[in-house]
């Protein structure tokens, strides 16, 4: 492989298809990140697996034709691309799943990543591409070398464990989980009350300085240089909640790498996660400037 082009943000972990009710739509959280980092005018590549079959040369196609880079898409000759069955409840929220195993979990190291790491600003990485061993070994190994690590923990039973987890918190400068993820892995350790007492053991039991949490609905809450800030939300009408908090993360890093002040940081990532949950799946086609125009 060639020497590596400047990368703002590095992805890694899963790209498949949601199979939704209604329809079949590319995904996978690293994805959808890289997707809407994309859209923001900034720079990310992703480093994941597909199958060597029909399904992952039209994922690759699909993003490529986005203006997604594919570069570092490996192929595997055994297991299949990777896919999620999806179900919504009465609420529009939404059950996976997951396929196992497939192509992402066989994520090999490449001595490019090295260099690709030295370049670029953050390191996007989850929970859920740590479930097999070989995709995990290759995580821990950038870990030693990455940027900025920004941990999306993304807890879906049963493909985590408590243990790997842990060292995954261990490794975090940025946290972003969701106000379940959150009661579920504090009260791995004691009995908080509130959830700003549930970030602030997190932070500093792991040693991490910013964290945000999501709370549909009801918005999000940030912690970061010491301080809350809370933002209530947009409330809109959902169609699907898939890609949300993905798209919510690409936003907040997004106006974070344009140094943007994290309350407006937290406005915009809020208005990006809000407006996708008005669209069908995780990475629709859209305009800026009707995120912007957002009401709610």
């Amino acid at each position: 492989m060639s020497e590596p082009l400047k990368y703002d943000v590095i992805c890694f972990g899963e790209v498949l298809w949601d199979i939704l009710p209604t329809a079949a739509v590319p995904g996978g959280a690293p994805m959808n990140v890289a997707y809407h980092l994309h859209q923001q005018k900034k720079h990310p590549a992703l480093i994941t697996k597909i199958g060597n079959d029909g399904e992952g040369k039209k994922l690759a196609a699909i993003f490529s034709d986005k203006g997604v880079d594919t570069r570092y898409f490996q192929v595997d000759g055994k297991y299949e691309t990777g896919k999620v069955y999806a179900k919504q409840d009465e609420q529009k929220d939404m059950t996976y799943d997951i396929v196992q195993p497939v192509a992402w979990d066989y994520i090999e190291w490449e001595d490019s990543f090295e260099a690709l790491m030295k370049n670029a600003e953050y390191f996007v990485f989850g929970s859920l591409a740590a479930r097999n061993n070989v995709s995990r070994e290759t995580l821990f190994r950038l870990l030693e070398i990455a940027p900025k690590k920004v941990l999306d923990i993304n807890l879906r039973a049963p493909h985590f464990n408590k243990k790997i987890v842990e060292q995954l918190l261990q490794k975090a400068d940025l946290l972003k989980m969701n106000l379940e993820e959150l009661e579920l892995i504090s009260s791995w350790f004691a009995d908080y009350k509130t959830t700003e007492d549930r970030i602030k053991f997190i932070t500093t039991n792991f040693e991490i300085p910013d964290m945000v949490v999501t709370m549909g609905g009801n918005g999000s809450l940030l912690y970061m240089n010491g301080s809350f800030i809370h933002h209530k939300g947009f409330k809109v009408a959902v169609t699907d909640t898939v890609g949300s908090g993905d798209a919510f993360l690409a936003g907040l890093l997004s106006s974070l790498m344009d140094n943007v002040a994290p309350k407006e940081a937290l406005d915009f990532a809020n208005r990006l996660g809000a407006y996708i949950a008005t669209r069908v799946g995780a990475c629709p086609d859209y305009n800026l400037q009707d995120v912007i125009g957002l009401k709610g």
